[in-house]
């Protein structure tokens, strides 16, 4: 049973003072969760207005998502790309892939959003660009594989966020319960050991690991 790691009452609050999703986004979130069997994966308000406000302060060149979805975060990443900057983001479910295209089309975004779909483990490798900030938001058993493969191609502001690592707070049980909730915990094991990077983890939304290189 997931524990309640945030109180409800002060996600609410955080949300009331929270400038409001744009009506693109809006849309996006609406039909994914009237429509979506799990419309919870998307990322929605309060953690979507984080990362664009991260895209925005690092201004990034190339951007790196790993699960695109519906493509709420995508569209939330993209915000602030300099001028002939890319975002490239990966989904291995074509019926996802396809809705977030249809989302990035509707929102005129298809000319800065480029999707994948496939194995983000064999796509990653072709993606030839350093990247200034990276979402990653797949499956769980993978995180640290996934790691791996970006950490080494961070551009020298680059910021790797990592999504769920609270994982509904199942991390916090002893002993840490499920394949999920145990990959999860070794990747935040695994990252805190890396002497190569620095994070911090805020408790936001299902959690959230902010890392970049020493």
């Amino acid at each position: 049973m997931p524990l309640e790691v945030i109180n409800p009452l002060a996600e609410a609050y955080a949300l009331a003072h929270t400038s409001p999703e744009d009506s693109v986004w809006q849309q996006v979130n609406k039909e994914t969760v009237e429509s979506h069997p799990h419309a919870h994966m998307i990322s929605g308000h309060l953690q979507g207005k984080f990362l664009s406000f991260l895209s925005n302060i690092l201004q990034p060149k190339y951007v790196l998502e790993i699960g695109t979805f519906t493509g709420y975060s995508a569209l939330c990443l993209a915000e602030g790309l300099q001028a002939g900057g890319e975002l490239h983001t990966i989904e291995i479910r074509e019926e996802d892939a396809n809705t977030a295209l249809k989302n990035f089309i509707n929102a005129k975004k298809d000319n800065l959003i480029y999707s994948h779909c496939g194995n983000a483990k064999e796509i990653i490798p072709t993606l030839a660009h350093l990247w200034d900030l990276v979402f990653i938001d797949a499956d769980k058993v993978s995180y640290i594989d996934y790691y791996e493969l970006v950490v080494p191609r961070l551009s020298q502001k680059g910021v790797i966020v990592a999504d769920n690592v609270l994982f509904h707070g199942q991390v916090l049980e002893q002993p840490v319960k499920g394949k999920n909730a145990q990959a999860i915990d070794l990747f935040n094991k695994h990252v805190a050991e890396d002497v190569r990077v620095e994070q911090v983890m805020l408790t936001l939304r299902d959690g959230l690991l902010l890392i970049k290189k020493k």
